[in-house]
C-alpha cells in the first residue's frame, strides 16, 4: 500500500512533464537503440543488444514507479491549511539556537525537495521536527551530525 503526497501545482506539473517525457522521448530512444543492436548481427552473442534490453526494462520500471506515484498524488488545497501551525507548503523562518543563524525553509512533499532552493520534505528529520509546531515554539531535531534546536520565528503560505 502506497502512501498518498501531497503536491503543489507546480509539482504535480512537473511529475507529469517528466512521466509523459519518459514515455514518449524516453521509449523512442529506447526501440531505437534496440533496433541498432538488432540490426548488429547473432543477438545471443551481441552483449550492445543485452545492455539496451536491460535500459529499456530500466526505463519500464522507472515508468511503472511514476505512474505509482501519480495515482497516490494529491493537489494541495492550500484555503484549507492552518496558517498558525507549521504544514505541508509552510514557509517557516527559523532561527538556530546554537548558532543564532536565520534560515528560510519551506517545507515539501518528498519528491520536491530542493535544499538549494530551500524547499525540505516533510520527511527530513528538520521537516518531521517542524510539523505541528507554532511561531514561537523551540523545536529539538535530532539529525545524523547530533541535536539542533530552532525556534520558529514566523509561519507563512
Amino acid at each position: 500500500m502506497s502512501t498518498i503526497n501531497y503536491y503543489t501545482p507546480e509539482g504535480l506539473q512537473k511529475l507529469k512533464d517528466e512521466l509523459q517525457d519518459l514515455k514518449i522521448r524516453g521509449r523512442a530512444k529506447a526501440a531505437e537503440d534496440l533496433r541498432e543492436a538488432r540490426d548488429k548481427g547473432d543477438l545471443s552473442e551481441n552483449a550492445e543488444y543485452d545492455a539496451a534490453k536491460d535500459a529499456q526494462g530500466l526505463l519500464e520500471l522507472k515508468i511503472s514507479k511514476l505512474e505509482e506515484v501519480m495515482g497516490n498524488a494529491r493537489l494541495l488545497d492550500e484555503s484549507n491549511l492552518d496558517l498558525t501551525k507549521v504544514l505541508i507548503m509552510s514557509k517557516v523562518k527559523l532561527k538556530n539556537l546554537k548558532n543564532n543563524m536565520v534560515l528560510d525553509y519551506t517545507l515539501v512533499a518528498e519528491e520536491e525537495a530542493n535544499l538549494a532552493a530551500g524547499k525540505i520534505s516533510v520527511k527530513s528529520p528538520i521537516g518531521k521536527g517542524l510539523l505541528g509546531k507554532s511561531a514561537g515554539d523551540t523545536a529539538e531535531i535530532t539529525v545524523p551530525a547530533g541535536k539542533l534546536q530552532f525556534q520558529i520565528l514566523e509561519i507563512s503560505r
